[in-house]
């Protein structure tokens, strides 16, 4: 199965791939998300350790039932060859009613099909009033003339 666009990535090709996962968790459809990862993908979440397709979709799931609302920005920070930096803001709620976003960067590496075969995150949550959110789209895409975190001042 391909993935594309391929490695090795380029300034264009490198934005297509981060909104193409943009787009994907905004659909908050883990066995959707989890199908653009090698079936041995390995994954730091935090100080969550993951390794395949079917721990992805767990997690994902289990992610999506306490994160409520989740609405997703990713931007390259830099990209060369097979691998891509992320930096990426969401904002959720929890069951509660209490707002977050939450902050991060990612370091992808991909296979020669696009397929990612390694993820490592590393994410700070920071509280926030339902007044302070930025993101405000309906559930799922980001529409093409929303803010991006740089014009977002984040």
């Amino acid at each position: 199965m391909s993935r594309p666009p391929l490695p090795p990535f380029n300034a264009e090709t490198a934005a297509q791939k981060a909104r193409a996962a943009e787009d994907a968790w905004n659909t908050r459809e883990p066995a959707r998300v989890a199908l653009a990862y090698t079936t041995d993908s390995r994954w730091r979440n935090r100080a969550e350790f993951l390794r395949g397709r079917e721990a992805i979709e767990a997690f994902l799931t289990r992610k999506w039932a306490r994160e409520l609302d989740y609405r997703l920005i990713k931007e390259v920070w830099a990209w060369q060859g097979n691998r891509i930096a992320v930096r990426f803001a969401y904002e959720w709620r929890d069951d509660s009613g209490h707002w977050f976003r939450s902050y991060g960067n990612e370091n992808w590496e991909f296979d020669e099909e696009g397929l990612m075969r390694a993820r490592h995150a590393s994410i700070n949550d920071l509280p926030i009033r339902e007044e302070d959110r930025k993101f405000h789209w309906p559930l799922g895409r980001r529409p093409d003339d929303h803010p991006s975190l740089s014009d977002l001042g984040l």
